[in-house]
């Protein structure tokens, strides 16, 4: 059988600078570049490409934010179109920067570049990674939807009743105008507003809002590091998807999924993380069969011997039970959970039950829009609403869903599931309950033991001197 053999590429004798393509979701992508490869005077990207997210390609990365190699920016391009990029632009090197991607995916993509001439690479953690002039906790995962909002919350809880002033650094989510986004600073609910956050921004920053958390995010994270460092004394990472942390963490902790046993080894980069971590936790133990809870914990155990392992409920409450009582209502859940984090339901469902409702109602013949599109794309989401909210259109389109089910008498009331209070942006003719969770630990006082183990020296401002300065040692 005849071997197939790439056709050779014609290089621009004048170029001397390495071409590459950055495949990615607008987040990992961009502090990549932003970190390894802006300034590097050998090297040129070319582009990068998008999916996951909806409405990123045909954008450009603006010049404010590429820098001064980068005059026009660069174009982000679909991720469809990977093989003839490669091939029309002569890419020497593609780099993968996305997360929550099984391992199998990763290397079809790889063999899709070896195919068209171009090397693969993935960027280690240690490559990416700021230092903080303050000590760093970071929460990130196996999966998306393990848990890692109320872990956030609960660690940020037990740093404030140390007396520590705590701020929230968010994984980006910039959806909108890139060069606005650079460094965003949200303090109140009216800073929402004003930076025109979207139901998954929201989703993230309300609870830490209403917490008093101080929350950063946006794109260019040396900077964002830098303004939460003067108003910290402690940085909380708050991660997104399984993706690495940014910055270099004194305290890294990973949450598992008993729900979905084995993910912890299969999926980019969560296994990464775990390998990582200095704690995991074992999450979701109330939901899960005890069976899978301790196959997880032994994987775990098995991959990262060091770590510690500890175990956690998710409690999740209804703020109205009366009105789920009895009642015929669909369930809205975090979109990102049900979409590539392949789950079939989350708190909104249990919520749901556990309050008696008399039945959750499918949304599927009702889905209008990006929400018909969703379920097509990801029929795992069917028999809940994912809250589908990355613009204008898609928030519109989720309140035509609900709207539509409404109209034809198959819905009483709206079960969310999604930390993001719904009634500031849909407007609906039922009642919406929030189902609120948060993280128990099975034993209590292990991750706070954790705390004052990875940060002996941190002690709370005094009011002479409201800065905190960290004696202690980095990894």
């Amino acid at each position: 059988m005849a071997m197939h053999t790439p056709s050779p590429q014609t290089p621009d004798p004048a170029a001397a600078r390495t071409r590459v393509v950055v495949l990615g979701a607008a987040g990992r992508d961009f502090h990549d570049f932003n970190v390894v490869l802006r300034d590097d005077p050998g090297v040129e990207v070319v582009a990068f490409t998008a999916t996951q997210i909806p409405d990123i390609e045909g954008r450009r990365y603006p010049p404010s934010l590429a820098g001064p190699l980068y005059p026009q920016g660069i174009p982000i391009v679909a991720e469809s179109e990977l093989d003839e990029l490669v091939a029309r632009e002569h890419v020497d090197v593609v780099v993968f920067a996305y997360s929550d991607v099984r391992h199998e995916q990763v290397m079809h993509l790889a063999s899709r570049c070896i195919a068209a001439g171009a090397d693969f690479r993935l960027h280690s953690a240690r490559r990416t990674m700021l230092r903080s002039a303050k000590p760093v906790v970071a929460v990130t995962a196996v999966r998306t939807g393990v848990g890692k909002s109320q872990t956030t919350r609960h660690l940020a809880r037990l740093l404030t009743g140390l007396g520590l002033r705590v701020v929230a650094v968010r994984h980006p989510m910039p959806y909108g105008d890139l060069a606005a986004q650079a460094c965003q600073r949200f303090a109140t609910y009216a800073d929402l507003d004003r930076h025109d956050c979207t139901i998954e921004e929201r989703e993230e920053y309300e609870p830490h809002l209403d917490a008093g958390v101080v929350v950063y995010a946006g794109v260019d994270y040396e900077r964002i590091l830098r303004e939460a460092e003067q108003e910290a004394d402690v940085v909380l990472w708050d991660g997104g998807n399984n993706d690495l942390p940014f910055y270099v963490p004194d305290l890294h902790v990973v949450l598992a999924d008993p729900l979905r046993p084995g993910d912890e080894a299969a999926y980019h980069p969560g296994e990464a993380n775990v390998r990582m971590a200095d704690v995991v936790v074992v999450a979701k133990c109330d939901s899960a069969r005890p069976g899978d809870v301790a196959a997880v914990e032994a994987s775990v155990r098995t991959l990262n011997p060091r770590a510690t392992v500890l175990r956690a409920d998710s409690p999740v409450t209804v703020d109205d039970p009366a009105a789920v009582a009895g009642r015929r209502v669909l369930v809205v859940e975090d979109g990102p959970t049900l979409t590539h984090g392949s789950m079939t339901y989350g708190a909104g469902v249990v919520g749901a039950r556990s309050a008696g409702a008399a039945q959750i109602v499918d949304p599927t013949p009702y889905a209008v829009g990006s929400i018909a599109a969703t379920y097509a794309r990801y029929p795992n989401a069917r028999g809940v609403l994912p809250a589908m909210g990355y613009g204008d259109a898609q928030v519109r389109d989720l309140e035509a869903t609900i709207r539509a089910a409404v109209e034809a008498g198959a819905c009483d009331a709206v079960v969310a599931g999604t930390p993001v209070d719904l009634t500031r942006v849909l407007s609906v003719p039922v009642p919406i309950v929030r189902a609120r969770y948060e993280l128990r630990e099975v034993v209590p006082g292990g991750l706070a033991a954790a705390v004052r183990a990875a940060l002996p020296t941190v002690q709370p401002p005094s009011p002479d001197h409201p800065s905190t300065s960290y004696a202690g040692s980095r990894s």
